[in-house]
C-alpha cells in the first residue's frame, strides 16, 4: 500500500483549499487520499513490467465460440430488441435473435449452449470508481456500516482480532462512517487503547480525510503534545492540548500510518486483480477510474497498460486524468483515446466542490442549522480556464459538482466555452450532480450534457439530506433520476467505490424503489423513480456511451466485443425490492469466461459451459 505523495497527493491537496473540520464523510473525488507510509518504494517497475501482473492473475480462459439459447437476452440497443438467442464467435457478437433462425445458420459450427431460461444482458458498466485507491485500502479490515452497524460491534471485533496479532504489529481498519454507524461521532484513543494496549491500531474514515489511531500508534510515530500542527491537517487534541487519536487530512494521516512498515510487503498487483475479480462477480466487464493519477502519479498509466498486456486483467478499464498532475499529464503528451479496447483514456477530471454529506459541496444557500455554503474547490474563472484549455485539447471533461452553486458554475463554464465558438467533446459529464433544479436541468439539456448519478447518496445518506443536512424541501432535489429522463437528457448511475460498494443491481434497485437503508418502508422524493428498464440501460449502453465506448461495449450487436452478463432472475419481473439480490451467475469478456458463480472460478470453462 504505498503512494507516492510527492507526485500526487500532498502535492494535490496544497491546490485545494482547506478542509472543513466538519467533513466526516466526503466522497473519494475530492479526498486528498492519504498515504499510507508517506516516502517512495521502488516497486514502480515491478508494477509497469507485464510479467509481474501475468504471475498473479490467472491464466486466461479461451475464448468460447458459442450459441446461447434457451435464454430472455435484452440487447440494449437502439430498437430494445429481446430475443432467444445469442451467438459469440472470435470474442464478437456475430448475430442476435430467433433461437430457431440462429441455431439453423449457426448451428453446425458454434457450440450449441443452454441458458436454462436464464436472463443475458450486456455486461454491466460501472461508469465512476477509484480503481488503484480502491486496491490500495482494499486489504485493510473493514469496520463500516454495511457490515456493522454499531461502532461498538465494529470495535468488538477489532478487539478480537488484536489478541491474535503479535507484539508490535498494527491492526488496521477502514470505512468507519460516523453518519450511518450508532456510537460516537468520532474515534479517540479512549475507545481504540481499549481495542489494544500493546499493539498500534489505526482506522480509516470511510471519507479518506480522517483516520484515528490508539495509543501505541501515537508512540510510534513520537507523536505527543509537543508535536506542531500543520494547521491545514492537524491532530485533534483533548482539552490540555495532548493528542487524541484523531488525525484530520493527509499530512496528519501519513504521518502516522508511514510508520507501519509491514506495508512495504502489500502486493499491490495482487489486490489491483482482486478489484477486477469482485467487478466480475457483480456482472461488471468494464469499470471507469475518474482521477487517474491519484495513487502512483503519472505512472499509473504505465502500470494500467502492463495489466493489460499480462493477460491477467478481466475487466476493461476506462480512465479520466486528474487535474490535480495538469502539468505532469501534459508533460507525457498522453491525450484522448490513449490506448486500446481493454485501457483507454477517456475524459479530463475537474473537481469544483467537496461532499454534501460532509457539507463541502458548494450550496446557493447554507446548509440547514448553518452559516456555512460549503466550498469552491476550484473558482470560477480557473474553472472556466480549465474548461475552455481542456476543450481546445479534445479532452471530454468529467466535473465533480454536488452542490447546487457547485452545478451552477460548472454550467456557467460550458456556456462560455460554447459562447466563445469552441464544441464540446461530447458527451461531457457532471459526476454526483446531485442537488438539481429545475433550470439547470434546462441548461444540462440544451449544453448537450450527461449527469452521473451517485444512486447511494439516496439510499444510504437519504434520511441525513432529509433531516441533518438539506431539510426536506431541498433534498427532494437529490438525484433528479426521472427528471432527466423526462427531460430526454442521457444520465448514468455509480457507486464511486470506496465511498459505496461497486453494485450495479443495487445501483437499479435504488434508482428503481428510492427506498432508505435506515428507514425500511420510506422512500425520498419517490416521484424521481425510474423504470427498470432505465436503470438497465444507465448501466449498460448509456454508460458505455459516456464512457465513450458505445461502438465496442455496452449493447449485444454484430461487431461489439461479447461481454455479457448472466442473470438467475429478469430484472424487469422479479419484485423491484430485489433487483440488488439477483444472483449474477456468468460473466462474460470478449467471450471468456470471467466468473462462474457454479465454481466462483474459471478453472475449467468446458465443463461450467456444457
Amino acid at each position: 500500500m504505498f503512494f507516492d505523495d510527492r507526485n500526487t497527493f500532498e502535492n494535490w491537496a496544497e491546490t485545494l483549499p482547506a478542509y472543513d473540520t466538519h467533513d466526516r464523510h466526503g466522497c473519494a473525488c475530492c479526498s486528498a487520499l492519504p498515504s499510507l507510509l508517506a516516502e517512495q518504494f521502488d516497486d514502480i517497475e515491478q508494477l509497469t513490467q507485464p510479467e509481474h501482473w501475468a504471475a498473479r492473475g490467472q491464466q486466461p480462459s479461451k475464448v468460447i465460440n458459442g450459441l446461447w439459447v434457451n435464454a430472455k437476452i435484452y440487447t440494449m440497443d437502439s430498437a430494445m430488441r429481446v430475443v432467444d438467442a445469442l451467438a459469440i464467435m472470435d470474442g464478437k457478437v456475430v448475430d442476435c435473435g430467433d433461437a430457431a433462425d440462429l441455431v439453423k445458420a449457426y448451428g453446425d459450427t458454434l457450440q450449441v449452449i443452454d441458458a436454462k431460461g436464464r436472463t443475458i444482458l450486456p455486461g454491466f458498466i460501472e461508469p465512476h470508481m477509484h480503481f488503484l485507491p480502491i486496491a490500495t485500502i482494499g486489504g485493510l479490515e473493514d469496520v463500516g456500516p454495511y457490515r456493522f452497524s454499531k461502532t461498538q460491534d465494529a470495535l468488538t471485533h477489532l478487539k478480537s482480532l488484536a489478541a491474535t496479532l503479535a507484539p508490535g504489529e498494527w491492526l488496521m481498519g477502514r470505512q468507519f462512517d460516523p453518519s450511518l454507524q450508532d456510537g460516537p461521532d468520532q474515534l479517540t484513543i479512549t475507545e481504540l487503547d481499549a481495542v489494544s494496549a500493546v499493539n498500534p491500531v489505526f482506522i480509516y474514515n470511510a471519507s479518506l480525510h480522517f483516520a484515528y489511531c490508539n495509543s501505541a500508534a501515537l508512540a510510534a510515530a513520537s507523536i505527543t503534545k509537543a508535536t506542531p500542527d500543520d494547521p491545514a491537517s492537524p491532530y485533534g487534541r483533548d482539552a490540555l492540548g495532548v493528542p487524541n487519536g484523531v488525525l484530520k487530512g493527509g499530512r496528519a494521516i501519513g504521518s502516522v500510518a508511514r510508520h507501519n512498515l509491514a506495508q512495504r510487503e502489500y502486493d499491490l498487483a495482487e489486490a489491483a486483480l482482486g478489484v477486477c475479480g469482485r467487478a466480475n462477480r457483480k456482472g461488471i466487464t468494464t469499470f471507469c477510474d475518474q482521477a487517474t493519477g491519484m495513487v502512483r502519479g503519472v505512472s499509473e498509466v504505465d502500470i494500467y497498460e502492463a495489466l493489460a498486456k499480462s493477460g491477467s486483467m478481466t475487466a476493461r478499464l476506462r480512465y479520466s486524468l486528474s487535474y490535480g498532475l495538469a502539468e505532469k499529464w501534459d508533460a507525457t503528451g498522453i491525450r484522448y483515446g490513449h490506448g486500446d479496447a481493454l485501457v483507454r483514456a477517456v475524459g479530463w477530471k475537474i473537481v469544483s466542490d467537496g461532499s454534501n454529506q460532509g457539507f463541502s459541496g458548494l450550496q446557493r444557500e447554507p446548509y440547514l442549522y448553518k452559516e456555512d455554503a460549503g466550498l469552491a474547490y476550484v473558482e470560477p474563472d480557473a474553472l472556466n480556464d480549465m474548461v475552455r484549455s481542456r476543450t481546445e485539447q479534445g479532452w471530454p471533461l468529467v466535473i465533480h459538482a454536488n452542490g447546487d452553486l457547485a452545478i451552477d458554475r460548472v454550467l456557467d463554464a460550458f456556456e462560455a466555452v460554447v459562447e466563445a465558438g469552441l464544441v464540446l467533446n461530447a458527451p461531457c459529464r457532471i459526476e454526483h450532480c446531485s442537488i438539481l433544479h429545475d433550470e439547470q436541468i434546462q441548461r444540462i439539456k440544451a449544453l448537450g450534457l450527461s449527469p452521473s448519478f451517485l444512486i447511494g447518496h439516496v439510499y444510504y445518506w437519504g434520511h441525513a439530506m432529509r433531516d441533518q443536512v438539506f431539510g426536506e424541501a431541498k433534498a427532494v432535489l437529490l438525484d433528479r433520476t426521472k427528471a432527466c429522463e423526462d427531460a430526454g437528457i442521457r444520465w448514468t448511475l455509480h457507486s464511486d467505490e470506496p465511498v459505496t460498494e461497486m453494485g450495479p443491481l443495487r445501483c437499479i434497485e435504488n434508482a428503481v424503489t428510492r427506498s432508505l437503508w435506515k428507514e425500511p418502508g420510506q422512500h425520498l422524493a419517490p416521484w424521481e423513480a425510474v423504470s427498470v428498464m432505465a436503470g438497465l440501460r444507465a448501466m449498460t449502453i448509456d454508460a458505455a456511451w459516456q464512457c465513450h465506448s458505445d461502438h465496442e461495449i455496452g449493447s449485444l450487436e454484430p461487431g461489439k466485443f461479447a461481454d455479457f452478463v448472466i442473470l438467475e432472475q429478469d430484472p424487469l419481473t422479479c419484485p423491484v425490492d430485489a433487483i440488488s439480490q439477483i444472483a449474477v451467475c456468468q460473466t462474460w469478456l470478449s467471450g471468456r469466461l470471467v466468473y462462474d458463480r457454479g465454481t466462483d472460478s474459471v478453472d475449467d470453462v468446458s465443463e461450467s459451459v456444457d
